[in-house]
């Protein structure tokens, strides 16, 4: 599920001596120590989702580093008000605007470094093969429009390539958006198709049976291992269909 383990994200303005971290991940990784020890001054802890593997620490690395911890939900803020979409955010001369991307989780965000032409994606883009949508709190229209937003960020030049929370830095970021796009409209015409081979003609992402017969059919190529995951995308397929 995180590939390589979760990436940390430790930005600093050259010169300066201050840091901002993201995502210090979770607790059996050893993150919080490797961080501790990695890090000087932190001025600023940013969670881009609240799942576990990003966010188990925050709160016990932001004390030893006296810093705040913000995010999308304020239940995962500490000492510090929430984010806001578009919100520039300057540490010493490093500036990093938030870019609200809902889809894997509801409180997804990602973090447009100008200076790099980098978007730190979290979980919204994978470094190898493609993110879950976590339902019932991911949900597939919101995704549609993210990508679509992070796309319009590559076409425009703003953003050359991605940060993931998983897996290797991905140097063309339009390339792989595209990609995501493609990927998850193909899914979503495998879903269709499986459910008229099942004789289902109004999906319930809530039924008990349902998910697992359709990841049967569309996963078949993927590891069994990885059937419980493609299940919460596949379930918000299944309501994104059903909405429509």
């Amino acid at each position: 599920m995180t590939l390589d383990g979760t990436n940390s994200w430790v930005l600093t303005e050259p010169g300066a001596t201050r840091s901002v971290v993201i995502d210090p991940g979770p607790v059996e990784d050893g993150h919080v120590d490797e961080l501790d020890e990695q890090t000087g001054d932190v001025a600023l802890v940013l969670l881009t989702h609240h799942h576990y593997d990003h966010s188990e620490v925050a709160v016990e690395f932001a004390g030893r580093k006296g810093a705040p911890v913000r995010a999308l939900d304020p239940a995962y803020c500490h000492r510090a008000d929430p984010l806001a979409d578009d919100e520039v955010l300057d540490v010493d001369g490093l500036r990093l605007r938030v870019v609200t991307t809902p889809g894997h989780t509801a409180d997804s965000v990602s973090f447009a470094v100008p200076a790099e032409r980098a978007l730190l994606a979290g979980d919204m883009v994978l470094g190898r093969g493609t993110t879950v949508v976590a339902y019932p709190d991911g949900q597939l229209g919101p995704y549609f429009d993210s990508i679509e937003r992070m796309r319009a960020l590559a076409v425009d030049g703003e953003v050359d390539r991605i940060w993931p929370a998983h897996g290797p830095v991905l140097d063309d970021a339009l390339g792989v958006l595209d990609h995501y796009l493609l990927h998850r409209r193909q899914r979503l015409d495998q879903v269709r198709d499986a459910l008229a081979r099942l004789g289902v003609d109004r999906p319930d992402p809530d039924d008990d049976e349902l998910p697992r017969r359709v990841v049967e059919v569309v996963y078949s190529d993927v590891d069994e291992s990885l059937w419980g995951a493609a299940e919460l995308s596949v379930r918000a397929q299944l309501a994104f269909l059903a909405s429509r």
